[in-house]
């Protein structure tokens, strides 16, 4: 059993913040509590497990006020609580583990709880995932390169961590700043490589113009007086 599925293992009932974001596991979110039943979720959290789930949910119909049943969202963890006088709190979660919403259950609370059903990526093939893997973080490492070059290059280059398969997938996918359907595809998703298959093919698309754009970036540092000749 995982480190993420020990952290969540008998909890029957999950507190559910419904947001018009999606969490995805190891991401950081940090969150600004002020409504009174969020603030009542969080010390209720803070006293048990330190659990709650985020579930993705961007009202489109009055009359739907809760993500439907069968909906992904991802388990946060609190990380850092600090509390204001007047009650509201600035706290700083992380993505822990995906769950499906099973059924909403009442027991008194002025938040929704759900009945949740934990999972993680099936098991595949390690050498496939690996070799898919490797070509991503490639791929990340020469983007995250660019960007920082065009940035000016100030400080020094962070050396990136390498993860394993199943999280590097969600690192990387959390590394962009992409749609709120694109990440919600990536949540739902079993397969680890099917996940990194998809990365590779956007990344593919954009590394070529991140790397062109460093480099014009670098030449007009120089007014323009380069050896490597750009066609732009």
């Amino acid at each position: 059993m995982s480190e993420s599925l020990e952290k969540v293992r008998g909890i029957e009932h999950l507190a559910q913040f419904p947001l018009p974001l999606v969490l995805l596991p190891n991401e950081i979110l940090p969150l600004h509590i002020f409504e009174p039943r969020y603030r009542e979720m969080v010390s209720d959290a803070r006293s048990s497990s330190n659990l709650f789930g985020v579930a993705y949910f961007e009202p489109v119909d009055e009359l739907i006020q809760r993500p439907p049943i069968g909906s992904i969202g991802c388990v946060a963890e609190i990380r850092d609580v600090q509390m204001m006088p007047d009650g509201r709190s600035n706290i700083v979660t992380s993505g822990l583990i995906r769950y499906r919403i099973l059924d909403y259950v009442d027991r008194g609370n002025p938040y929704l709880e759900a009945e949740a059903e934990f999972f993680e990526d099936d098991t595949e093939n390690t050498e496939r995932q690996m070799e898919i893997a490797d070509e991503v973080f490639t791929l990340f490492e020469r983007i995250a390169k660019a960007a920082f070059k065009i940035s000016g290059n100030r400080g020094e280059f962070p050396e990136i961590q390498r993860a394993e398969p199943e999280a590097l997938s969600f690192l990387v996918t959390a590394a962009f700043s992409f749609d709120n359907a694109l990440k919600y595809e990536m949540l739902e998703m079993t397969s680890t490589s099917g996940r990194l298959e998809r990365l590779r093919s956007l990344l593919l698309q954009a590394v070529g113009q991140m790397e062109e754009n460093a480099e014009i970036t670098a030449v007009a540092k120089t007014n323009g007086h380069s050896k490597k000749k750009l066609d732009i």
